[in-house]
């Protein structure tokens, strides 16, 4: 792959005489636009004060690369092998529920404009389309599945297991919601999407889920969800029961403290996602970036290390990456881009972030994504 020769999205987003947003703030502005005020207001927010949720993203900005030059990068190899797979860039879509806050094709949209582009898309627990409809849209593109611990937890394995069947190739197991967080804007706005119904679609298609409740009528659906989608009592037991019930990869999200990495590679873990949850559970948390080296330390390529939280543009990535990331998820910016234009919002992200990160990497001096961790990051 030629990054110098590789113009199409560059010269499209120029050539273009339909606008699309490039930046960041531009997506977000847009997407306001186009959202009900409850839905940007819970897609947009962070936790209390919203100081991690900010710290996420200023985090990045004390970060500088020095580059090096004279180097031959005419070709640059962004792939990634995880799990036996390989991957054609380090970027993916981060599981984010309730879709339909955006678009009314929600996931559907966002897993199509993801396997476009050949990047893995991962499905939320509380997502407006099942599992089932996900994989029946967009085929064998490659798709993880991101679990919610039920307290009942014969749901969880149940939707382990339909995932496994679907062709899911991974579960991601969020370890950092055993409540939700205190999240001021959703309290303002007087608004749950939960309670709406937007994220009952893997929940009302799920056989054992559907018989733990005496009646199955819509208000039933919704207050069996909100009993089971808290789980304050998870811990290393429940993983390792989890562990003996699928044969997918699992990777724990949400770890930012180097002993839980560790815990997670003694408890025979397959990866880690370092995550704040963006900033949306316990305000006042390390920044995921600054997390990331202490985990990657802690696990000296023991598993993979995933990132996510505060990735705004590909330069971020790269950032992460040279941190010692395996791979990046991105999650704001791709829902924005499915507010403002769905699948096609999402692809157009996509293709931006793909093309800066490409960009950011050969400018950088390096010709392969696997060689970044030898590029030096200073801190201002």
């Amino acid at each position: 792959m030629n990054p110098i020769e590789d113009k199409d999205v560059l010269l499209q987003n120029i050539s273009s005489s339909e606008y699309f947003p490039i930046t960041y703030k531009e997506l977000e502005q847009e997407a306001k636009q186009t959202m009900s005020v409850g839905g940007f207001g819970y897609v947009r927010s962070g936790a209390g004060n919203e100081e991690t949720l900010r710290k996420n993203e200023e985090s990045f900005s004390k970060l500088s690369f020095l580059p090096r030059f004279l180097r031959d990068v005419s070709e640059l190899d962004t792939s990634v092998q995880l799990f036996g797979r390989t991957y054609p860039y380090p970027i993916f879509l981060a599981p984010v529920g309730m879709q339909k806050l955006a678009h009314k094709e929600g996931e559907i949209a966002s897993a199509k404009a993801a396997a476009t582009h050949r990047v893995p898309f991962v499905l939320s627990t509380v997502s407006s389309y099942s599992i089932e409809d996900v994989a029946n849209a967009t085929g064998d593109s490659p798709k993880w599945f991101q679990l919610y611990w039920s307290n009942n937890e014969e749901i969880s394995f149940n939707m382990v297991k339909r995932a496994e069947e679907a062709g899911f190739e991974a579960i991601v197991l969020t370890i950092d919601t055993p409540m939700l967080g205190w999240r001021v804007e959703d309290i303002r706005n007087r608004f749950s999407p939960l309670k709406l119904g937007l994220g009952k679609a893997n929940y009302e298609a799920d056989p054992v889920f559907l018989r733990s409740l005496e009646n199955q009528d819509a208000e039933s659906i919704i207050h069996g969800i909100l009993n089971n989608i808290n789980h304050p009592t998870l811990n290393w037991k429940h993983v390792a029961a989890l562990k003996e019930r699928t044969s997918l990869p699992i990777l724990l999200k949400g770890i930012l403290h180097p002993e839980d990495a560790r815990l997670a590679v003694e408890n025979g873990i397959d990866g880690i996602i370092v995550s704040n949850h963006g900033g949306r559970q316990l305000d006042g948390v390390i920044s995921a970036i600054d997390a990331l080296p202490l985990i990657v330390e802690e696990v000296k390529g023991a598993v993979p290390v995933l990132f996510d939280s505060g990735i705004r543009r590909g330069t971020d990535v790269v950032k992460a990456l040279a941190l010692g990331a395996d791979a990046v998820f991105i999650g704001r910016p791709f829902i924005y881009g499915l507010a403002v234009d769905g699948q096609n919002g999402v692809e157009k992200v996509l293709a931006n972030f793909i093309e800066e990160t490409k960009i950011s990497i050969s400018l950088a001096g390096i010709s392969s994504v696997k060689d970044l961790p030898a590029l030096k990051i200073v801190t201002s």
